[in-house]
This record gives C-alpha cells, sequence and structure tokens, in this order.
C-alpha cells in the first residue's frame, strides 16, 4: 500500500511533518489520540476487524472512525514507517483486571530511534501513556498528571501507571497499577492475526461484551463503556450514566467524532 502521510496527518490534526526524534514521536502518538478514537463498536454491530493496511486506513483515516489496539498501532505503525522512524510491533498482555494470565490481546509498537529502543502506543484503551525510553526504571508523566514508570521483572517489561482514576477507562484503583506486560519477542503478521481474530470474537471477552468508547483529552481522558460516561479534564471528574440513545449518539459525535446513525446505535443494545 502506498500511504498518504498528508492525509493522515490532516486526520490527527498535526500541521507539519515530524522529525525524526523523539519529539517527533512524542508529538505523532500524541496528536493521533487526541483525534482517532479507541472504540470496539464494529465489533458489537458484528463487523468484525481487519487489520491489513488498507482497511485500517479507509477506517481510521478515510471513514473518520475509530478503532482498537489493532488497528489503532497498524496505522501508527504505518505512518511511522512512511515518516522514517524504525519500528516494529510488540504483543502484550492486559493486567487490569486480569485474574490468571491474561492472553496476548494487545499491540504496542518497539521504536528505534539512533539506536536507543522506545516503547509506543497509540492505541491503548486504559489510559495514556507517552512513548518512553525502554529502559528499567524509566519514568514519563502525560498530560492528565499520571506518573508512568517501566520496570523489568520475572514477568518481562512491565508498564505501571500512578495517576487519577479518572483519566482511565474506570479500570484500576489508586496508587500504582499494572497496565500491562510485554517481551521483545519477534512478532510476525500472523500473530497479529491470531491475536486480533481471537480477542475481536472470543465469547464473554471486554470486547464482545461492552460498547467501548475512549479517547485523550489534552489534559485528560474520556470514556464510555456501555451507558457509563466519564470525563476527566483539569484534574476534575464528571461520571453519568446515559440512559437516552439519542443522549449516547451525541455524545458519541461531539467527545469522540463518531458519527453512527440511530438503527446502529439501537443494534448495540445499549437502551
Amino acid at each position: 500500500m502506498s500511504f498518504d502521510l498528508d492525509a493522515y496527518l490532516a486526520r490527527i490534526k498535526l500541521p507539519a511533518r515530524p522529525t525524526l526524534d523523539a519529539s517527533g514521536l512524542a508529538a505523532v502518538q500524541r496528536a493521533h489520540r487526541l483525534h482517532i478514537p479507541f472504540e470496539n463498536l464494529d465489533i458489537r454491530l458484528g463487523r468484525g476487524i481487519r487489520i491489513d493496511s488498507e482497511s485500517v486506513f479507509a477506517k481510521l483515516v478515510t471513514a473518520r472512525r475509530g478503532g482498537y489496539c489493532f488497528e489503532q498501532n497498524r496505522l501508527f505503525w504505518d505512518a511511522l514507517a512512511e515518516i522514517g522512524f524504525a519500528a516494529r510491533p510488540l504483543l502484550a498482555r492486559t493486567l487490569l483486571d486480569a485474574t490468571g494470565t491474561p492472553g496476548l490481546t494487545h499491540m504496542l509498537l518497539l521504536v528505534t530511534i539512533d539506536g536507543q529502543d522506545w516503547i509506543a502506543d497509540a492505541g491503548f484503551g486504559g489510559s495514556y501513556a507517552p512513548p518512553m525510553p525502554l529502559v528499567a526504571g524509566a519514568e514519563a508523566t502525560a498530560p492528565d498528571g499520571a506518573l508512568f514508570r517501566l520496570i523489568e521483572d520475572e514477568r518481562g517489561w512491565v508498564l505501571v501507571r500512578n495517576g487519577p482514576r479518572g483519566a482511565t477507562d474506570g479500570r484500576g484503583g489508586s496508587g500504582p497499577v499494572d497496565q500491562y506486560r510485554f517481551l521483545l519477542t519477534e512478532v510476525a503478521q500472523a500473530d497479529l492475526d491470531m491475536s486480533n481474530h481471537w480477542t475481536a470474537t472470543a465469547p464473554g471477552t471486554r470486547f464482545v461484551d461492552m460498547s467501548i468508547v475512549s479517547i485523550a483529552l489534552p489534559t485528560g481522558y474520556a470514556a464510555i463503556n456501555d451507558r457509563r460516561y466519564g470525563r476527566h479534564a483539569g484534574g476534575e471528574d464528571l461520571m453519568a450514566e446515559i440512559d437516552d440513545p439519542r443522549v449516547y449518539r451525541l455524545r458519541l459525535s461531539m467527545m469522540f467524532g463518531i458519527d453512527l446513525s440511530a438503527d446502529e446505535v439501537a443494534a448495540l443494545g445499549l437502551f
């Protein structure tokens, strides 16, 4: 596929081609997450999830929809490659509310800049973490005030967050919370396809059973889990239960930029 970088930069409202350094990486990831919502609504509508480059670009850029991690980070990966970054995918086990050993249901990127590896993630629906150097003990502060830390232990690499619960999708509690863990193992496209298929289709799982939408805000976060709406901005939290499909549809459009028809909202089965 010939990647249309101009269309992508316009979609994320980044006015200029980023520099090939850590600042440029951070700028692209931040703009991406501010303007392309995390969402699984096509799973709930029975449409399935395709993660080839053409399908992801058509949905997230051309059709101006959102997607979940395998879509978001496929697009992000393609964009970084077009800009000139060296990047490859990693698979992770999400630890939020996990019991036992969770599956490899999350995708992130390993980006190498001047010989230093960084983790970058434009597709985590639980919270927003800036790119971080792959160094044990590395820390980064998100715009919502949360402190992220990378640790390395017997589980591999673990991303830990300590920040306001309102600036998340509602999972986790106060104090340090493990977000996900990952290894640096090479990941093939077949691995991504298998993980994406299971994540999008396994009965009884989060993305199959719930309608989930979130987006990063300049100093916070907003999310809808089924009918529960939460917003954290300027240090303040707003929580509300949506009891009218018209309000739900309006929230999707005004806060997340997702325009569904009344019939599509009805098909989600929330009301």
